[in-house]
């Protein structure tokens, strides 16, 4: 059995940055994050809103031996990242910034500063072999927020057309970014049908969202579907979201505006569904509601998201 989660850490900074303005602050939060994983007790966890991977370190350090951090170099404008922490040695497989060569760049902004060609944050690959032989790809990401920023840094505006706009912005980018995913994870099946993969990730977007099911690959395979217990030629190629394994009450890790939402998400190659693994939403504390305005909260789990975990019979 493994345990493989997911969890964005909310502006993991040290003092001074976007996070905890004070030590007594930062000491707190790193407290929380501990407490929050040390209950869960998984086995590797993609974490995403690093900002100093120092910061990460200092929370491996408070987790204790074995446990480790890896981030990615590539951060976005305000420094925050993705990365793992691991209580099992961890092999680097690709740091990916640029989006498919096949993809034209996308707007992400009014001109002039307006095109890119790369993801607002990397997306981090690495393998591990929790067992003799059985190695599993990990692929972590975190896509564009719905969240808008507007010029200036504002998080509001009293233009609409502005507001749709950068509204339009935020979704070519998530979707270039689940292209951009779902293109690694694709190298990573091509191997054969027995590979191991597993994305995961805040996704800023919920199960049904077309972003989210960018990374599914070929459709008609999902969880709880007819065709689920049906194999076929696709099988190889796909990747279930394992959103359908928790529990109903559980299915939310965020709250936006008092509506529960699930953003954050795993999902697993053929070779991790038999049988189907355990998959939970961990709510240590009441969420905050979040705004349209990204600050930092005062949960006491230590982030205003939920880690999502699923464990996975490997054999």
């Amino acid at each position: 059995m493994i345990s493989i989660g997911t969890w964005n850490l909310e502006n993991l900074f040290r003092p001074g940055g976007d996070g905890p303005k004070t030590s007594a602050d930062y000491t707190a939060k790193i407290e929380a994050l501990r407490a929050t994983i040390a209950g869960i007790n998984p086995d590797v966890l993609a974490v995403q809103e690093v900002g100093d991977p120092e910061a990460l370190n200092d929370l491996a350090d408070a987790l204790g031996e074995p446990w480790k951090a890896t981030v990615s170099a590539h951060h976005d404008q305000r420094g925050i990242r993705v990365g793992f922490l691991s209580r099992h040695a961890l092999t680097p497989v690709g740091d990916d910034i640029t989006l498919p060569d096949a993809l034209a760049p996308i707007q992400v902004a009014d001109p002039p500063a307006d095109l890119s060609h790369e993801l607002g944050r990397g997306a981090l690959t690495v393998t591990v072999e929790p067992a003799a032989g059985v190695v599993l790809t990990l692929i972590t990401c975190h896509f564009k927020s719905k969240l808008l920023t507007f010029p200036g840094g504002q998080f509001g505006t009293h233009d609409e057309g502005q507001r749709a706009r950068y509204g339009a912005y935020a979704l070519y980018r998530r979707t270039a970014e689940a292209v951009a995913v779902r293109e690694l994870a694709t190298a990573a099946l091509a191997a054969g049908h027995d590979q191991r993969v597993i994305v995961l990730g805040d996704l800023n977007d919920e199960p049904t969202a077309a972003t989210t099911q960018i990374l599914q690959g070929p459709t008609g395979s999902e969880i709880g579907t007819a065709g689920f217990d049906h194999p076929d030629h696709g099988d190889q190629q796909r990747l279930w979201n394992l959103a359908p394994c928790i529990p109903a009450d559980q299915r939310y890790s965020r709250i936006y505006r008092g509506r529960r939402e699930l953003i954050d998400h795993i999902f697993a190659s053929h070779a991790l569904l038999s049988p189907l693994p355990q998959v939970c939403t961990v709510h240590s504390d009441v969420l905050p509601s979040i705004t349209d305005t990204p600050t930092t909260h005062g949960a006491t789990s230590g982030s205003d998201h939920s880690p999502v975990v699923a464990t996975f019979n490997i054999g």
